[in-house]
């Protein structure tokens, strides 16, 4: 009887610490698996963050070119943020939304007989690592019409950007750079019209940034990106 109590003893010591060892590898294991969900959970939560931020900054530019096609000025002037800026073809850049505001009630009114379609099309946004700020290039295909009076096909390339305020995306520079302007029944190969001049009464609060020609002039508005797939 002692002699299998001494053999008992024996045996568990002999396995006890080969026990331990397992368990240790076990729980070390253990924990690198924990660490690497932790840290494959992150990627995936920044992944869908910037997936509802791009969602976001398409629905914010899209609802601006809906209520700019139908004249609700202090809808569209709502969009921005309280600092940004807005430059629109050669008419100078306007800052602050307040000014923003007023700009864009200086222009005219959606009534009987008129059409003013612009079109948000094409988006290549890029929201920056800490998904609070963003820029985005855009296309804008216009019709703009007066009944019995005139009738024009333009085409703006959009170079913004945005930023976030409270959780909720703002445009905080939207500079529009006009490619053309054409007359719908002469057509664009008979030449391009000027852009619409300055605002009479209403000077900018800066200089245009850049001076360009319009169609048919060439002039390739600059990308705030990169070649995807070059880098360059």
């Amino acid at each position: 009887m002692q002699i299998r109590a001494v053999c008992g003893m024996f045996l568990l010591f002999l396995l006890f610490p080969a026990g331990l060892a397992v368990a240790k590898d076990k729980s070390s294991d253990l924990a690198a698996q924990v660490k690497a969900l932790q840290a494959r959970l992150a990627v995936l939560e920044q992944e869908v963050q910037s997936t509802q931020d791009y969602i976001a900054i398409c629905n914010l530019q899209r609802a601006y070119g809906y209520y700019v096609d139908k004249a609700q000025w202090d809808q569209a002037a709502d969009l921005f943020a309280q600092d940004a800026t807005l430059e629109i073809g050669l008419r100078g850049v306007y800052v602050g939304q307040d000014h923003i505001r007023t700009y864009f009630h200086h222009l005219p009114a959606l009534k009987y007989g008129t059409v003013f379609n612009h079109m948000q099309l094409q988006p290549v946004v890029n929201v920056d690592p800490g998904g609070l700020t963003a820029k985005g290039r855009w296309r804008a295909i216009m019709q703009v019409g007066i009944l019995h009076k005139s009738a024009q096909w333009g085409e703006a390339t959009y170079e913004n950007e945005y930023s976030k305020d409270h959780g909720v995306w703002k445009i905080k520079k939207l500079h529009a750079y006009f490619t053309y302007y054409a007359d719908y029944y002469k057509g664009w190969d008979k030449g391009g019209d000027p852009p619409p001049g300055p605002i009479p009464g209403f000077p900018p609060d800066r200089p245009t940034t850049e001076s360009y020609g319009l169609f048919p002039d060439v002039y390739v508005p600059p990308y705030h990106y990169k070649n995807p797939v070059t880098g360059k």
